[in-house]
């Protein structure tokens, strides 16, 4: 089974755990976007009903408007029940990179609302540490931006400019830019993200820590779902 096929397959499980009458986050991302086609086609047909949706990027506004799903806003629905999302990089303890698409910062603010945060991902996404496979995304502000590389170079880490078509910043809904971060196996990724969380001009990262309930994980011999007890 292809990667694609796999991402499917994860994305529609984590479908199963949507009831109708839900506030549903709408994750932003190449596995996500197979949930959210699943949660459109069974609304059509009937077999979910009163969903509303919370997109977590302009872009996954418009995939979900072209397929028919009610949507609102976090300002009116302040509390959802389930969010579906992918994930860059996922370890043994549930804590996440996120960001990959550029949508971190809203993302983090659905999690943060979210009762039941699932992550779909392919088995490519686990590693034993966060920052081994994967670079932590970070958005920062325009103004000062490389004063925050120079802060990010001086915590150990490796930033680079991300890079729309072309040679161009990529720009984040909100307009900030985002700098990829290398800073390999992250041996204590809470002191890394107290240390990203002090900083101004750094507007939010790529660690997801303590967010995420369920990860489904799709592996060429079948579907892994694990739920985090505590």
């Amino acid at each position: 089974m292809d990667q694609q096929a796999l991402k499917k397959e994860a994305g529609e499980k984590a479908v199963t755990f949507v009831q109708s009458g839900m506030v549903v986050g709408l994750g932003h991302g190449s596995t996500a976007i197979f949930a959210v086609r699943k949660i459109a086609e069974l609304l059509q047909s009937g077999e979910l009903r009163d969903i509303v949706g919370i997109p977590c990027s302009k872009h996954v506004e418009a995939d979900a408007t072209a397929l028919g799903i009610p949507l609102s806003s976090l300002n009116n629905h302040p509390i959802i029940d389930i969010t579906i999302d992918g994930a860059d990089e996922v370890d043994p303890q549930f804590n996440v990179i996120k960001g990959g698409g550029g949508a971190l910062l809203r993302e983090k603010i659905v999690a943060q609302a979210t009762k039941r945060e699932i992550i779909v991902v392919d088995q490519t996404k686990l590693s034993d540490s966060l920052g081994t496979n994967w670079r932590v995304p970070i958005e920062v502000t325009p103004f000062g931006w490389k004063s925050q590389a120079a802060y990010l170079e001086s915590i150990g880490g490796d930033p680079k400019m991300r890079l729309d078509t072309g040679d161009e910043p990529f720009y984040t809904d909100q307009g900030n830019l985002i700098l990829d971060t290398a800073f390999g196996p992250i041996a204590d990724v809470y002191t890394l993200a107290a240390k990203l969380n002090a900083r101004a001009g750094i507007v939010e990262h790529g660690l997801f820590l303590d967010l995420v309930k369920d990860v489904i994980v799709a592996r060429e011999n079948g579907i892994e779902h694990h739920t985090k007890i505590n």
